[in-house]
């Protein structure tokens, strides 16, 4: 029954024009799917990591010439495929705005650029920078990168295209059809599928042919993710074949993706949260029990990569994760689809060497909303010469803007018109209704603006406390 339901997939994608490995990879997913694989992995099954070294401390063991060894054969592969569609965005995600560097507007794939050229002239190494593009990002993001004069890249591509796969009509298990647009029809395989395409686009072999042994991945939105040369040297000296970089959870990131070890094997293996049964999420969140979650920032060693892809013909049949949605996301109406992914991290399971090492916040400062877009915004960073975030202490504070006026960049944008506020001084920042801003505006303590049914206007110079705009008047 599945494979007959399967010929409509098949069908589907060849007219589509995608590669027998692209239909491999999403049977495979589709014949879990309908085999009640729902991807769980219960409490029962598993035994926290609790004792990862730590790469502050691994850095006094290494010696410098051989992590500067190891850094001159590694390469930066970055996923760059998501449209930011939850910000609002139509085009690449990786093309917003973050923050000026010396009055110039710099944007996530400007400042990921300005780390690797950074680096290559502070350290005379080659450091190829690969971006995993999607269709849907690809021309917008290489006209960026071929823009800048400072970079230059001959003997590895710069760019490789991911796979795309049908959405599934929850309804009916066969191709959702959308006539209204029929490039909703279609989904990202999740960041898993990063393995199949290096396989095919023969980046593995442009890699080795360059002199490169280690592919360090990371999400293009995680500017904390910039070239180390002493995880680099940690890498090597492990020697593992699969190294994640892990960080410890604050309350805020309890929903993060974790490192668990098969009670049965002790195997590592990567649990999210969406595969968690749903008896088994208050231990799952429990940041004591749980101390540690997953960066998705990983090392490879390329030849270790190339054999097991050889040896699973370039599917390496990662668990599914099962996403239900609708097939217009804005639409809340319009018919509910089912979405099959694979997490890129989820291959720790698959190297019986793998590793995980700790890593400071430094390392994991993505933006997945505008509440996270206001603090890289604000004065808590300074953007270096060099193009790293920098803050004191990487502790920020917990950020919530009202979703009915500040969820879309448009609607921040327009609010924010002279920049976000001063946040060194605030432990966190809440506003609540439709708030716009003067200039010079600084939040303090717990701030706090209620919403008080109108338009409000937060004047110049002003400072926002726990009571709301601090009166400007003496007492």
């Amino acid at each position: 029954m599945a494979e007959a339901a399967f010929e409509a997939f098949d069908a589907k994608m060849r007219d589509e024009g995608l590669s027998n490995l692209a239909i491999k990879q999403f049977h495979h997913l589709y014949d879990s799917w309908r085999s009640d694989d729902s991807g769980e992995i219960p409490e029962k099954d598993v035994d926290p990591v609790k004792h990862i070294p730590n790469v502050a401390d691994i850095h006094e063991t290494i010696d410098h010439d051989f992590a500067m060894e190891a850094f001159s054969k590694t390469a930066f592969l970055k996923l760059n495929g998501g449209l930011g569609t939850s910000m609002g965005l139509a085009g690449p995600k990786s093309l917003l705005p973050v923050r000026r560097h010396k009055a110039r507007q710099m944007r996530f794939i400007d400042i990921i650029l300005g780390q690797v050229i950074a680096a290559r002239q502070r350290q005379e190494i080659p450091l190829p920078l690969t971006f995993m593009n999607s269709f849907r990002t690809s021309g917008d993001s290489l006209a960026v990168v071929r823009r800048n004069h400072r970079f230059h890249q001959a003997d590895v591509p710069i760019e490789i295209l991911q796979h795309h796969e049908p959405k599934i009509d929850a309804s009916t298990g066969l191709p959702v059809t959308w006539s209204a647009d029929p490039r909703l029809e279609w989904c990202p395989p999740g960041h898993g599928d990063v393995y199949a395409t290096i396989y095919e686009s023969g980046l593995l072999d442009a890699l080795q042919n360059a002199g490169m042994e280690y592919l360090f991945i990371s999400n293009s939105d995680n500017l904390g993710a910039r070239p180390s040369s002493t995880l680099a040297g940690a890498f090597a000296q492990s020697g593992s074949s699969f190294m994640v970089e892990v960080s410890r959870k604050t309350p805020a990131d309890r929903k993060g993706g974790q490192i668990v070890c098969n009670r049965e094997t002790g195997q590592l293996m990567l649990r999210e949260i969406s595969q968690v049964p749903a008896s088994d999420v208050k231990s799952a969140l429990n940041f004591h029990r749980h101390p540690f979650f997953n960066t998705n920032n990983i090392w490879i060693r390329i030849s270790a990569l190339r054999e097991l892809l050889d040896k699973n013909g370039g599917v390496l049949g990662l668990p599914i994760i099962v996403n239900r949605k609708t097939v217009d996301p804005t639409d809340s109406e319009s018919p509910k689809v089912i979405q099959l992914e694979t997490a890129m991290g989820a291959a720790i399971g698959l190297f019986p060497d793998a590793t995980c090492i700790e890593v400071s916040r430094a390392r994991f400062l993505p933006v997945k909303t505008t509440n996270d877009l206001f603090i890289m915004r604000s004065d808590r960073f300074h953007l270096t010469d060099a193009f790293e975030m920098e803050d004191g202490t990487y502790i920020f504070p917990n950020v919530e803007l009202d979703p009915r006026y500040y969820k879309y960049i448009s609607d921040f944008d327009e609010r924010f018109p002279y920049g976000v506020p001063s946040l060194a001084a605030a432990s966190s920042a809440t506003i609540e209704g439709d708030w716009y801003f003067g200039r010079d505006v600084s939040f303090y303590g717990d701030a706090h603006l209620v919403d008080l049914g109108h338009p409000s206007y937060v004047p110049n110079g002003s400072f926002v406390g726990p009571q709301g705009i601090e009166p400007d008047e003496w007492i």
